[in-house]
C-alpha cells in the first residue's frame, strides 16, 4: 500500500503532517531539541533499526527541518542540527507533552515542563500573541485564508461568524 502525500493540499495541517507526521521524525525532532546530534545517540535513545533513523533523518533534512554538518572526514560522519525551522516545532511538542499528561498518563506524567530557573512545574497553553487571550473553544474557530482554496472555504464556511480580517495574517506570512 503506498503513502498518500498531503505535500499539495491546500490545508497548513496537511502540508505539516506531509514532514511531520511519521511517529519516529517527532520522536528525533523531541531528541533534538533535547540536544542530540549524532545518528548513534538517536539509535540509542529511539532503539530505531538504523535504515529507519537514516530515512528518517534524510526526510527531516529535506524537509529543512535538521541541517546535515560533517563532524569527521575519516570516517566520514555527520551531526544533524536542528534548523530555524526545527526549533520552530518546539511549541507543538509541548502542546503533546501537555495533552498527554493530560490524557495519557493515568499513572501521574513520566515528563513535564519546568521554569529552567526555578525547576518548578509549568502548565502550557496557547495564547494569541495580540491579545494575549488563551485559545480556546468556542472562543476561536478554524476559518479560511487568503490563500484558501475552494475546498477549505466550503469546508470551514460558516454564516454565524464574523468575517476574518486578514492584515495579521499577512503580516505573518510575509515574515
Amino acid at each position: 500500500m503506498q503513502r498518500k502525500s498531503f505535500g499539495r493540499m491546500n490545508c497548513p495541517i496537511a502540508r505539516s503532517l506531509e514532514h511531520v507526521g511519521e511517529w519516529w521524525s517527532i520522536l528525533i525532532l523531541r531528541d533534538a531539541l533535547h540536544g542530540l546530534t549524532r545518528f548513534d545517540q538517536f539509535q540509542k535513545s529511539l532503539g530505531i533499526a538504523p535504515n529507519m533513523l537514516a530515512r528518517r533523518l534524510n526526510a527531516l533534512v529535506d524537509a529543512g527541518l535538521l541541517e546535515r554538518r560533517r563532524y569527521s572526514e575519516r570516517p566520514p560522519r555527520d551531526e544533524y542540527v536542528l534548523t530555524a525551522r526545527g526549533r520552530d516545532f518546539r511549541p507543538i511538542l509541548v502542546a503533546m507533552l501537555a495533552w498527554g499528561n493530560k490524557h495519557f498518563a493515568p499513572e501521574g506524567p513520566s515528563l513535564l515542563l519546568v521554569d529552567a530557573k526555578t525547576g518548578a512545574a509549568v502548565e502550557p497553553i496557547l495564547v494569541d500573541r495580540a491579545t494575549g487571550r488563551p485559545i480556546k473553544e468556542p472562543e476561536y474557530a478554524f476559518a479560511p485564508g487568503p490563500a484558501a482554496s475552494e475546498g477549505i472555504r466550503r469546508r470551514y464556511a460558516s454564516s454565524d461568524r464574523p468575517p476574518v480580517s486578514t492584515s495579521r495574517t499577512r503580516k505573518r506570512s510575509a515574515r
